[in-house]
């Protein structure tokens, strides 16, 4: 028998408006702050699906001080051993999207992945048991963002859901670029690029060499990087994401975040920071999340001053040859949205990704309302991007 996770929590306000009274639907869950990290870690061990975005180094960092991330609810799957043997960070519907429905989100990790983490050993009892938990906080369905679509997790919880006559509707699906690690990383590239494209970046390569030794190197220990994402930090908000408000450095909490989880997922080997330098001139960096055989790249930051050399896609270029060499990796999840114009012509494996609303209960009105909300958010805000693309086009026309 199984611990659903019946702990209620004192102040909570994550909640969700249904009608005309507050539906808390994550007061009856415990704060995922308050998970065992000892337990935490031992259930990403024995994870049948890596998520290097759910290590508890990682989230539990974000949930201390990142930006409209912080202060998170959990989906804690035990077994009378108070063993843990799932765990999926949610919040409410209300705190994702304004939407006044009694459903839990998969909580944003500031990693576009949701997929939970299950017991290796149980995965479907741990996916049964996180689906009690949920519907005994009050909750009608579960929305899972950014989860593997043909991963062990999300099948886990598809069969789980099947044994009740339940299945999950795929609101979003779509690929992102991935490297399988397992390959020869010239072959991978050439057949990628082809030699034409290779040779211009072996040529801005050597141009970047005017500026001193090209060097690349992988901090792995927490001092190095430590010294590391101060660097990633720098090169981030020198660039355009300063512009738009959105480097890691402008925001107190989110510096916070990412100085903590880098250094702590270090000291058990599950981050790094690889650095691409002319001389002492750093131009390009980039952190890196490991789990399992998987590696997952988080954030890149480069030297915009020095554009034309491309030090970003020499940055994927040695990665790409990094991970190749190194046979604890055997896929890299490059985190990117799809169509990204830097990884995706150099990184051609697709790892399918898509937005799931989960069904807790059979030919329930609420999901159904759930899933109309949901595209028409999808729909509104495609309008609004197609609006803004234009806008910036008929600008960039007639300045």
């Amino acid at each position: 028998m199984v611990d659903a996770g019946n702990t209620a929590h004192v102040g909570n306000t994550n909640g969700a408006f249904f009608g005309r009274r507050r539906h808390y639907v994550e007061a009856g869950l415990p704060l995922l702050r308050t998970i065992s990290h000892p337990n935490w870690l031992a259930l990403a061990e024995r994870a049948n699906e890596p998520n290097g975005y759910f290590l508890p180094d990682w989230a539990l960092a974000v949930d201390a001080s990142a930006r409209e991330r912080a202060h998170v609810s959990a989906l804690r799957a035990r077994t009378e051993q108070n063993e843990l043997i799932g765990l999926l960070p949610v919040v409410s519907t209300w705190r994702a999207w304004r939407l006044p429905l009694p459903a839990l989100v998969s909580a944003d990790p500031y990693g576009d992945l949701g997929s939970a983490l299950l017991d290796g050993r149980m995965p479907q009892l741990a996916a049964k048991t996180l689906l009690a938990q949920a519907r005994d906080a009050g909750a009608r369905a579960i929305v899972l963002r950014f989860a593997t679509l043909e991963g062990s997790s999300y099948e886990a919880l598809k069969e789980a859901l099947a044994e009740e006559g339940l299945k999950p509707h795929v609101l979003r699906a779509e690929a992102r670029a991935s490297l399988d690690a397992t390959k020869d990383a010239e072959t991978l590239l050439r057949d990628a690029l082809g030699a034409k494209k290779l040779k211009e970046l072996r040529r801005q390569h050597n141009r970047l060499a005017d500026f001193g030794e090209v060097n690349f190197s992988i901090a792995k220990t927490p001092g190095e990087v430590r010294d590391a994402v101060e660097v990633m930090l720098e090169l981030e908000a020198r660039g355009w994401k300063a512009s738009r408000g959105t480097a890691l450095a402008q925001h107190e909490g989110d510096a916070a975040f990412i100085r903590r989880a880098s250094v702590a997922l270090a000291a058990h080997r599950q981050c790094e920071i690889a650095v691409l330098a002319a001389g002492e001139r750093p131009v390009a960096a980039g952190v890196v999340l490991r789990h399992h055989d998987r590696a997952f790249w988080f954030k890149l930051g480069i030297d915009e001053r020095l554009a034309k050399y491309s030090p970003g896609v020499q940055l994927a270029l040695a990665l790409t040859r990094h991970f190749c060499a190194d046979p604890d990796i055997r896929l890299v999840d490059s985190t990117a949205r799809p169509g990204h114009p830097m990884i995706d012509p150099i990184w051609r494996g697709r790892l399918p990704i898509g937005d799931v609303v989960i069904p807790l209960y059979r030919n329930d009105p609420v999901a159904g309302a759930l899933i109309a909300a949901l595209r028409l958010r999808m729909q509104i805000r495609s309008i609004a991007r197609d609006t803004v693309k234009t806008i910036r086009a008929l600008k960039e026309k007639w300045s």
